[in-house]
């Protein structure tokens, strides 16, 4: 049987290297690997990852060399407000701080391209920021000709590859810079709709759901690329090893805190450390050698008995039509507020 990766992601502090570096001593290791230079800070509501990596980082961590900056609000839903109002502030401050080794001016070109499919609701993040950039240019005194945005679909709408579009309109309207906007995939079901990526490596339109295609960045296109993403759905498999992990964990901790003298004690809801390890012998009674295995042994076991077709299924929340059109109203807003105040000048509308 083909070989599939069950634990796909876009999201750089989400790869295997960063998620296997989470104690103290773990990230100080990482921190000190050669070639990866790692912040992780929290403004408010706001967690910062700011990864910058050369190319023997690269290597290691599994991603291209660059800069990737990561904005999570755990508690984020649909209908907050606060905690929107804080992410744009720092999605603009980000976008800020990647681009200020380019020269950008009054005079320059900027190319905002949506990728994603606007039929298919949690993938259309992209053309839905796009169609906000129509409604909102006639209202900014931004001389014509300087901002041009397209949506150019999918290769399944169109039949040519992305890619090739974005080259074609790259080599007619010669930017300076191109911001690409798209939905992106996570392996962890809680960074879902709650976090944003902002990369100047450019992007692999489908490559977090398995359907690569052609690359579109610097080295593509010959003008710098920069891809702000929201992760909007996550592998189903994942689903179901988080879910085996978490009863081994709640199990594990019960076990271990009705042997404790002060659990006679207790009089709420018992409440269980997410940090506390399994312990695998207390479960293994309950569950079999197979308590004591990885996550990478049981992606394989699922890999093994689960029909490809399963293999292939994305998972997104019920909510997707009002989290996609609020992150397209952020993506366009926080884009058009740094072009203005930074690129164009202070212009007030």
């Amino acid at each position: 049987m083909e070989n599939q990766n069950l634990m796909r992601t876009d999201l750089i502090d989400e790869t295997t290297e960063v998620v296997q570096h989470r104690t103290k001593k773990e990230k100080d290791t990482l921190y000190d690997t050669p070639g990866i230079q790692m912040n992780e800070e929290r403004k408010g509501r706001v967690h910062i990852t700011h990864i910058e990596t050369d190319a023997d980082g690269a290597a290691t961590i599994g991603k291209k060399e660059g800069t990737y900056i990561t904005l999570t609000v755990p508690t984020l839903t649909a209908e907050d407000e606060e905690g929107f109002t804080e992410l744009e502030e720092h999605l603009i401050a980000s976008l800020q701080d990647i681009h200020k080794q380019l020269a950008l001016t009054p005079q320059s070109k900027i190319l905002i391209i949506g990728l994603g499919n606007r039929t298919i609701t949690p993938d259309a993040i992209g053309p839905l920021a796009i169609d906000r950039f129509h409604e909102e240019m006639f209202t900014v005194p931004i001389e014509f000709g300087h901002i041009v945005f397209y949506a150019p679909g999918v290769t399944g709408q169109t039949g040519l590859e992305t890619g090739e579009f974005v080259k074609a309109i790259s080599q007619r309207v010669q930017p300076d810079l191109i911001l690409v906007i798209d939905a992106l995939a996570a392996r962890n079901q809680d960074r879902l709709c709650k976090t944003i990526q902002i990369t100047n490596t450019g992007i692999h339109p489908g490559s977090g759901v398995g359907n690569s295609r052609n690359e579109i960045s610097f080295e593509s296109l010959g003008v710098p690329v920069t891809a702000i993403g929201v992760p909007m759905v996550v592998d189903a498999p994942v689903l179901i090893v988080e879910a085996i992990q978490t009863v081994f964990k709640v199990i594990s901790s019960k076990i271990g805190e009705t042997k404790k003298p002060s659990s006679a004690l207790s009089v709420g809801t018992w409440l269980r450390s997410s940090e506390e390890p399994v312990d695998v012998e207390a479960i293994k009674p309950i569950f079999g050698e197979w308590s004591g295995w990885s996550s990478g042994e049981i992606r394989g076991l699922l890999q093994e008995v689960l029909p490809p077709h399963h293999q292939q299924l994305f998972v997104t929340p019920k909510e997707t039509d009002a989290w996609v059109m609020r992150h397209a109203d952020l993506i366009q807003t926080s884009i058009l507020t740094w072009l203005q105040d930074d690129v164009f000048g202070s212009i007030h509308t």
